[in-house]
Order: C-alpha cells, then structure tokens, then sequence
C-alpha cells in the first residue's frame, strides 16, 4: 500500500494521528452510557482509555489483514477533539477493508461524522485503492445505518438475532460500497 499521507485537513475538520493528549477527551467520550449503548463493551474508566488509546496511537499501518488506520478527528475552528474513525483491513487479496467511527454525543447532528467518514472513504477508493468497504451496526443504531446510507453505502443484510451482546440478542446491519459506487459526487 503506498504512504499515507496525514494529516487529512477538511473544510471544518482534521483527520490525524492519535496523541497522548486526546486522553482526557478520549475518556470523557467512552465514559458516557450513550457511546457505549451499541458496543461490545460498558462505559470505560480513564485507565480503560488509556489502554484504548495505546492501542489507536498503534494503529498506524495498512495493507495486512488485520492492520488498521486509527485516525482522531479533530475541529478545525477550536482543536476540539470529536471523535475517531478507523479502516481495519479485513481482506488484503481481495482489497477489503471495514470502517468505523465513533463521536463524542456533544458533536453529534452537525455534520462531522459525514465529513469525516467521507473523508475516510475517500482515502480508501483513492489513494489505499480498495475494491470494498463494509460497515456494520447495530440495527438499533439508527444514527449509525443513516450515515453510511447518506455516503451511498447499501444495506446488504439484516442479521436477526446474531450476537448475544450485554444479556441480549443484537441484530446486525451490514452495509458496503463498491469501488466503482463510489460516486464522483462523494469526492472531495
């Protein structure tokens, strides 16, 4: 895969590396029932985070299966740390790679979660040039599956009761897009 190249600077927000001053922000967003609703995990305490964010300052190469490109998304106006987005490679020969994003509930309904993961899937079609990107949430999640259909991702399945997560019975929502989905409207 060729270099790179960060940070990605948008309109109202940045797309860069994690650092070890994103903790506080970090914990702050992974301590709220709200976040955690729809993950595997509870609410986290700040030594949770910091262990989680090890883990994203890590997540710096792409191109093996299994590697990740683990990407803060900060404010343009004010340095305000918003949230994270991630592509996991998830199949190298058939150039396959899985997002995801996170944002912090005082950042949600403006937009940058849009910003951001278009961003990001811009980086996976141009420049990573990938054939498939695939998203999952859960069907409850209603803000998560509005986002990937509003950048053109089509839902692909509805798993009815396929995870058992925190003493109930999830139901999953795949959604992908195809290199040659992604339209010329979605670019940057």
């Amino acid at each position: 895969m060729p270099p790179i190249d960060l940070p990605i600077v948008l309109p109202r927000v940045t797309l860069r590396a994690y650092r070890p001053e994103d903790l506080a922000p970090l914990a702050d967003m992974n301590s709220h029932p709200e976040v955690a609703r729809y993950l595997y995990t509870e609410t986290l305490t700040p030594d949770e985070s910091r262990a989680v964010l090890e883990r994203k300052m890590a997540e710096t190469a792409f191109g093996e299966e299994g590697e990740a490109l683990s990407l803060a998304v900060i404010r343009n106006e004010d340095g305000a740390f918003l949230g994270g987005v991630v592509l996991r490679m998830v199949d190298a020969g058939s150039r396959g790679a899985e997002l995801g994003f996170l944002f912090h509930p005082d950042h949600h309904g403006h937009g940058y979660a849009t910003e951001a993961v278009r961003a990001l899937l811009e980086l996976a079609f141009g420049a990573l040039g990938l054939h498939r990107v695939i998203g999952r949430c859960d069907a409850r999640n209603e803000p998560s599956a509005r986002l990937m259909q509003r950048l053109g991702m089509r839902q692909e399945a509805h798993f009815r009761s396929n995870e058992f997560v925190k003493g109930e019975w999830c139901d999953e929502l795949d959604f992908a897009l195809l290199e040659d989905e992604w339209p010329p409207s979605n670019r940057l």
